[in-house]
């Protein structure tokens, strides 16, 4: 039996069908009641809770913290724990590229604190650390939808943006396998936001006007669904990438004998949200 906490995600969402599609039996984990795929079984439970977790015959879990877990006080590190005394054998822990590339942020030092942990439990694991989500896209929808526009700083910075459905099939293969490591996942090439917005445009068929803010007006925008700590971090890697975040990775490839799909790949399967 496989867990997938975060399960009704953009990832999990993917990750449970993938697995349950590959004879697997699931337990989808989420905070609040939710329909999983037919024969996946449904677990509710608040994860800044350890002890709501029932890992009761599992083999292995895939671990994905909402940001609350990243807060002063929260106990991630009794979730490996708690996995390793119910006889879990395998984690497989959704982490980020900026554990490595700006290691001394908040949230990437818990991050990496918690992938020691992992490292140093007696498990079998993998750590996935992607990169920017080309579902980051639905922020702009509604000003799609409602003035095709899509607004947003940089607009002629260029990050390889990953497909959550590619993260989602290198997890199933990852909780499936016996190797522990880390894996980089980002998309196959690089991508601006003026070009993201061409993409939505030519998914459309219709234009989509560029409107590039400015960093204080993003931050603005950005303040009202973060802190601005972490507004601030995000726009400092959107806006001054370091080689090493601008850099395609192979490992999704090597991972599943294909490319990753492109940000034109995810915008066709996501349209409606634009029109």
């Amino acid at each position: 039996m496989i867990v997938v906490t975060g399960a009704t995600g953009n990832i999990g969402r993917p990750l449970t069908k993938a697995l349950a599609e590959a004879g697997e039996q699931v337990v989808a984990v989420s905070r609040h009641a939710a329909e999983v795929p037919d024969g996946v079984r449904h677990q509710v439970a608040d994860l800044s809770d350890p002890a709501s977790l029932d890992l009761s015959g599992a083999k292995a879990l895939f671990l994905l913290l909402s940001g609350d877990l990243h807060a002063v006080g929260a106990r991630p590190a009794e979730l490996v724990e708690r996995a390793a005394a119910q006889g879990v054998r395998r984690v497989v822990l959704l982490s980020s590229l900026g554990v490595r590339t700006r290691p001394f942020g908040t949230t990437r030092v818990e991050l990496r604190g918690l992938e020691d942990i992992l490292r140093n439990s007696g498990l079998d694991w993998a750590v996935l650390r992607p990169g920017g989500f080309a579902s980051n896209a639905l922020w702009w929808a509604e000003a799609v939808r409602t003035q095709r526009t899509v607004a947003a700083p940089f607009g002629d910075t260029a990050l390889p943006i990953i497909d959550p459905a590619d993260i989602a099939e290198v997890a199933a293969a990852a909780l499936r396998s016996d190797r522990n490591g880390v894996l980089e996942l980002t998309g196959p090439e690089v991508i601006t936001p003026r070009q993201q917005a061409e993409a939505i445009a030519a998914a459309l068929g219709e234009p989509v006007r560029f409107h590039e803010l400015t960093r204080a007006e993003a931050k603005a925008g950005m303040e009202q669904l973060m802190p601005g700590e972490l507004a601030d971090d995000t726009l400092d890697i959107l806006g001054s990438p370091t080689p090493d975040e601008v850099a395609v990775s192979p490992d999704v490839e090597q991972v599943l004998g294909r490319a990753p799909r492109t940000f034109a790949d995810w915008t066709a399967r996501h349209v409606e949200a634009f029109r």
